[in-house]
C-alpha cells in the first residue's frame, strides 16, 4: 500500500500548472463527480416522466439507462471481434 501511495504522490508531483487541465488529478476527480451527479439526476428525472411504451419493457424505470449501457457493451464486444477478424500484420504495407 505504501508503494501505491508513493507512486500517486510522484505522479501528482510530475503534474505542473502548465500541463493541460484534463491531465491534472484534481480536475479528473471533479469531472467524475460531475458525471456521476448528471447520471443520478437523469435517472431520478425518469420518475417524473410519463412513459408511453410501445413494448412492455420500454416503460420500466430506468429503461434508457440500462439499454444504453447494454448497447455500449455490445458495441465494444463487436468492435473487439471485428478488430480480431480484420487485423493485419505490422509489415502488411511494407510489401
Amino acid at each position: 500500500m505504501v508503494s501505491k501511495k508513493n507512486e500517486l504522490e510522484e505522479s501528482r508531483a510530475s503534474v505542473t500548472e502548465s500541463d493541460h487541465w484534463l491531465v491534472r488529478p484534481q480536475t479528473v476527480k471533479w469531472l467524475w463527480i460531475g458525471f456521476f451527479f448528471v447520471l443520478v439526476t437523469l435517472v431520478l428525472a425518469d420518475l417524473f416522466v410519463e412513459h408511453h411504451p410501445y413494448f412492455g419493457i420500454d416503460g420500466t424505470f430506468g429503461f434508457s439507462v440500462w439499454y444504453g449501457f447494454a448497447s455500449c457493451v455490445v458495441l465494444v464486444f463487436v468492435s473487439k471481434v471485428l478488430g480480431a477478424l480484420l487485423k493485419r500484420p505490422d509489415t502488411y504495407y511494407d510489401n
